[in-house]
């Protein structure tokens, strides 16, 4: 019988113990995707105690603490932080299977150097051990990020942020770690929402363009593109809810968006035109900019609208849509691959009935002499435990290459949920060890450790081509 999380844990044969201690477990770590704030980055943020640090804002936990008859008060209400640790301490004793009991433990591990079980028994012991590290005066954000050995990290930014921390952190020469910031025009697209037009305000402030028709509006859309560009911007993200393609042209879109900031309704159909456009155009200019564009595919949002209305969005009511996606996302990249305006792309599914969609998707488009330059983005969110990630690499490795994958992402709001990445890279090596066990792969230990290595870093240093 194993140890409970050693330094062998998920590595099963000694050939993955092997790739994992020689070549994944010190590579850095390339965060090209996540929900970290630039603010508390740049404000080199401490933390009053392990509650803020681990439970303010995730969940996930928040999910798990829910189906474990935790009152919502101990969630995100008016409890004490004591309380909700140990109401989290309650949870993840209950968590066995689940992705949070392997985290919960390894961050324990890695940033407090605490190997005992978090449960009821042990909650006060370990509340007292956590804080008493979260009170040195080293225990900061960027000492954090510092010891998790991260090169680089992308935030995720709408396009009328100010970009003022991400400047800050800039100048802060002490600190190592580039912190870039991510184009994400949800709201750009979302016309439908009620805070658009609030929104759209905004948007003509920041631009300097005063939006009355729809050649002004992408006129601010691209006075944006310029400036985070000029702020050292190469990634875009999209959060693709459903996917569709309506063709349409400009002077259609011109007419909706004029509908729209006339205050009328617009119908489904006209919805979809003027997203399936505005996409188009957007992605175009990513390629021209020589960004890379993320596809977010498949999450159905804020499914419970009576807790939306007491807690609002992004606070655990989130799950897997099941909506056929190959024939419209097909038309989306084909339209600009016409033109030869594909910029580089990362496609991640939620649903994992969507993999081999995913998978033989990118090969369709892996054209201009660029390794990998359609991605199968990693196993994401509800898929970012070890089935979802082993699942995601075999369908990667069965229908192309799982040696150009650009690796693991963090996609947290938390700065000690770093140790995904090792997570991650165990569970890799484990997999390809296996694999050498059962003689399906050569047991050359240097060739396919470097495969590994390029994997945890080396395959997204080179494809974002980011000067570090």
């Amino acid at each position: 019988m194993k140890k409970f999380m050693d330094e062998n844990f998920l590595l099963n044969t000694p050939v993955a113990q092997e790739l994992y201690h020689n070549f994944a477990k010190e590579m850095p770590i390339y965060d090209y995707h996540c929900h970290l704030s630039p603010a508390d980055i740049s404000l080199n943020k401490s933390y009053k105690n392990i509650t803020k640090l681990w439970l303010d804002g995730d969940h996930y936990k928040w999910r798990a603490m829910r189906a474990n008859g935790i009152d919502e008060n101990y969630i995100t209400g008016d409890a004490d932080d004591y309380e909700k640790f140990v109401a989290w301490a309650k949870t993840v004793s209950m968590c066995i299977g689940n992705p949070l009991f392997h985290w919960t433990h390894l961050e324990l591990q890695r940033y407090f150097g605490i190997y005992d079980v978090l449960n009821p028994d042990t909650a006060q012991d370990i509340w007292d051990k956590c804080n008493k590290v979260i009170s040195e005066k080293d225990f900061r954000v960027k000492k954090i990020i510092e010891k998790s050995n991260v090169k680089l990290i992308c935030t995720t930014d709408d396009p009328i942020d100010t970009l003022e921390y991400h400047k800050k952190i800039r100048e802060d020469s002490n600190f190592r770690t580039k912190v870039l910031p991510t184009f994400r025009p949800d709201r750009a697209l979302n016309i439908e929402e009620t805070d658009f037009m609030m929104w759209l305000k905004k948007l003509c402030i920041v631009s300097g363009v005063g939006v009355n028709s729809y050649s002004d509006y992408l006129r601010a859309l691209d006075n944006r593109l310029i400036y985070f560009h000029q702020e050292g911007c190469r990634i875009s993200d999209h959060s693709l809810e459903d996917v569709f393609y309506v063709d349409s042209d400009f002077n259609m879109v011109k007419k909706i968006f004029e509908k729209k900031l006339n205050g009328n309704s617009l119908t489904m159909d006209e919805l979809k035109k003027f997203k399936t456009y505005t996409l188009n155009y957007l992605g175009k200019k990513y390629s021209e900019y020589g960004w890379v564009m993320q596809l977010h595919i498949g999450a159905l949002r804020n499914n419970n609208s009576r807790m939306l209305g007491l807690l609002g969005k992004d606070t655990g009511f989130d799950s897997i849509n099941d909506q056929s996606i190959a024939k419209p996302l097909s038309k989306i990249l084909n339209s600009m691959d016409r033109e030869n305006k594909l910029p580089k792309t990362i496609l991640y599914c939620l649903n994992p009935k969507d993999n081999y969609v995913l998978g033989t998707m990118i090969g369709n488009f892996q054209t201009g002499g660029v390794p990998g330059k359609i991605q199968f983005g990693s196993g994401w969110w509800f898929n970012d435990q070890k089935d979802g990630i082993v699942a995601h690499m075999k369908a990667l490795a069965n229908l192309g290459l799982l040696s150009r994958f650009i690796g693991m992402l963090t996609d947290s709001r938390s700065f000690i949920s770093y140790t995904r990445h090792e997570y991650f890279r165990r569970i890799l090596c484990n997999l390809i060890g296996q694999w050498i066990m059962d003689g399906e792969l050569p047991y050359d230990i240097n060739y396919l450790g470097n495969i590994i290595k390029d994997i945890c870093y080396n395959n997204a240093k080179d494809y974002f081509d980011i000067r570090l």
